[in-house]
């Protein structure tokens, strides 16, 4: 954690260099704060989250009303943040934490012996994590919206759930994926026929789909997909991704050096991702194949720390809550990577450590501490 700290204050700072911009202060301010939420919460026994995991998820369910609310804060057509003073807090990240620990408490009392107890801990994990999914869907957030869904499908897993249930999942997901490509390809038309490019479109569409989905979240989808047909020349919604990649591929094998990349020196890698989403590719273009490699590593090496913890932890409650962790780390790394280099849909996931952000880097700190406390306080057997 301290190197990927160390890493995110350099190139934050070097992503902003040539423009003047102070970021990499706040950034700095913000791990501290997490070093203080680190310390302080690996210091509490985790079973004690088991006792007000219920107060937590209804506290955060009201930050998320609030942010689709006049009282919300309003940027780049999303409404996600609630401003404190000079600082801003994104309750989307919070609901991550609070969902994922009660789901585990829920799942760590219940040991699916029979098919009464396996629907009941089903519905209510269900409940439990639609909510928050459809509120911060809402805002709109897509990228943090699927990462609930998918943690809880993980730690579904590694409780022990029934296969069957696993194998009707894959089934629903086939079918929503065959909705959702069939409707780009309707909207693909619908731009076709009316002579509109994805950047003159301003949610034309929508009121001919029936999948609900902005046109905007079309338009990533789409920059996966078929980049070539949805902007051709690269001047539009494929602009960032495939600048991303001109970043990582420049870097060669040790870089252009620390603040010489050109990428974002230029503005082909704009300001307003450099620093946050498309922060891996500032350190691939400057440290090479090295840096990212090492980057990837450090992150490695978090996933199986928190794998080794859950073989040691001795109850339900703190395997879960260990597997869960790595799982948030993983799919958040694995999606940031892959989207700056083009091989995940672009959905705005910030890369953990790294990316620019007080209340994601908080949360972060906040699971490696409940990974630090539940083997602090494993029982011996």
């Amino acid at each position: 954690m301290t190197v990927l700290g160390v890493f995110s204050v350099m190139y934050i700072y070097s992503s902003q260099v040539y423009n003047g911009g102070n970021l990499w202060l706040k950034q700095l301010i913000w791990i501290a704060l997490g070093w203080a939420v680190y310390f302080l919460i690996s210091s509490i026994n985790y079973k004690k989250w088991m006792g007000f995991a219920h107060l937590f998820y209804i506290l955060v369910i009201g930050l998320l009303l609030i942010v689709i609310t006049p009282l919300g804060t309003e940027i780049y057509n999303a409404r996600r943040w609630i401003n404190i003073g000079p600082f801003s807090i994104q309750p989307s990240e919070i609901a991550k934490i609070s969902t994922f620990i009660l789901v585990a408490r829920i799942l760590s009392k219940h040991h699916f012996h029979s098919l009464i107890d396996s629907i009941t801990a089903l519905a209510l994990v269900l409940i439990i994590t639609l909510i928050p999914t459809l509120i911060i869907f809402i805002q709109p957030d897509l990228g943090s919206a699927l990462i609930i869904p998918i943690m809880t499908f993980f730690v579904l897993y590694s409780a022990g759930f029934h296969k069957r249930f696993f194998a009707i999942s894959l089934a629903a997901i086939l079918l929503v994926i065959s909705i959702v490509g069939f409707d780009l390809y309707r909207y693909e038309q619908f731009l076709k026929n009316n002579n509109l490019t994805a950047l003159e479109n301003r949610n034309e569409y929508r009121e001919h789909s029936w999948v609900p989905l902005s046109d905007g979240q079309r338009n990533r989808l789409l920059t996966f997909i078929a980049p070539d047909r949805i902007d051709p020349q690269g001047l539009g919604v494929s602009w960032n991704v495939r600048q991303s990649r001109i970043s990582v591929g420049t870097g060669g094998w040790d870089g252009k050096g620390w603040t010489k990349g050109t990428q974002a020196k230029l503005g082909y890698l704009p300001q307003t991702v450099a620093y946050n989403d498309f922060i891996f590719s500032v350190i691939a273009e400057e440290s090479g194949f090295i840096g990212a490699v090492t980057v990837l590593l450090l992150f490695t090496v978090l996933m199986f720390n928190g794998i080794r913890i859950a073989h040691i932890a001795n109850d339900r409650f703190g395997q879960i809550l260990a597997i869960g962790v790595s799982v948030f780390l993983f799919i958040h790394v694995f999606v940031n990577v892959g989207m700056t280099m083009g091989i995940t849909p672009v959905t705005g996931l910030p890369l953990p450590f790294l990316s620019q952000g007080g209340t994601f880097l908080l949360s972060c700190y906040t699971l490696l501490a409940i990974h630090q406390s539940i083997y602090r306080y494993r029982e011996k057997i």
